[in-house]
């Protein structure tokens, strides 16, 4: 991985942290993009010291900020001339429903409309500095709802864990349908699932977290074997060439039944586009 410039989004704690953690030692640059500054630095220097690579920075993000991220990206695109990997690992799960700056519901906007927004606005650089990689980070949730097309930030009815699931099948159709725009672009879209870890995504939610451990507690993995298929997607040359796919524990699996309807796909990249506010980007649409 050296010569490689990966940004890796969450990375200051859990899964995120892993990740960047051993792309670290295997020699790559890693971009550590996270929200909180004291958080954040104090992970800078644990991987800096155990990956023994200097060539790990912080940098700074909300992906509920629509003006963030076109801030960051901006400021990173000044910075580096290529980036080889995109690892959209940021989640949240929220106790109950909240509006970002932007207007947009929160897990709406976090986790999958700030990628929507980061991964579009790299797309260019991650063309030219192919072959890259994108990698979402999604979850086994998306199962366990359906696409509404009146209520995709709750607006109607609202349930915390619902939003979430939605979330999650908003990255992969998110992947597929990205896939199916970047056919022979030679920049590959895969998504996953890390499997069950009582991390810091349950942190604004301490009713989830010990549902989680209690009712999931035979099958609960620790953060590091959870990185794991995000590692693999972004290393391995065993899948340089696949793209479009649903990966658990670092094999292809078949996603939901919805999440392979292309119209519903279509749809939401189509809402997605139509929620970004052009005028905050010094670029204009992405």
């Amino acid at each position: 991985m050296k010569n490689q410039v990966c940004i890796v989004t969450g990375a200051n704690s859990g899964i995120g942290e892993e990740t960047a953690l051993s792309l670290a030692k295997l020699g790559a640059t890693v971009i550590l993009l996270c929200r909180n500054y004291e958080r954040g630095n104090i992970t800078l220097k644990n991987i800096i010291s155990e990956s023994n690579n200097k060539n790990v920075e912080l940098m700074l993000c909300d992906l509920s900020s629509q003006n963030s991220i076109f801030d960051f990206t901006s400021k990173f695109k000044n910075k580096y001339d290529r980036l080889n990997v995109l690892i959209n690992n940021a989640g949240i799960l929220l106790n109950k429903r909240t509006i970002s700056v932007d207007g947009i519901e929160n897990t709406f906007a976090i986790n999958h409309l700030g990628p929507f927004i980061l991964t579009n606005s790299l797309l260019n650089l991650l063309k030219s500095s192919s072959p890259s990689r994108i990698i979402n980070v999604s979850s086994s949730a998306h199962y366990r709802t359906n696409f509404d097309i009146d209520n995709l930030q709750g607006e109607k009815k609202y349930s915390s864990f619902d939003a979430y699931c939605k979330s999650k099948l908003y990255n992969v159709l998110f992947t597929y349908e990205l896939s199916r725009k970047l056919a022979g672009s030679n920049v590959t879209v895969n998504c996953l699932h890390p499997g069950f870890i009582p991390t810091n995504l349950f942190a604004n939610s301490l009713f989830f977290y010990k549902a989680i451990v209690k009712i999931l507690s035979p099958i609960l993995i620790d953060a590091k074997s959870g990185s794991k298929t995000s590692t693999y997607l972004a290393t391995s040359k065993d899948v340089e060439n696949i793209t479009g796919k649903y990966f658990v524990k670092c094999k292809p699996r078949k996603s939901s039944k919805i999440s392979y309807d292309k119209s519903t796909s279509k749809n939401l990249w189509n809402i997605s586009e139509k929620l970004i506010n052009y005028n905050k980007s010094a670029e204009g649409r992405i």
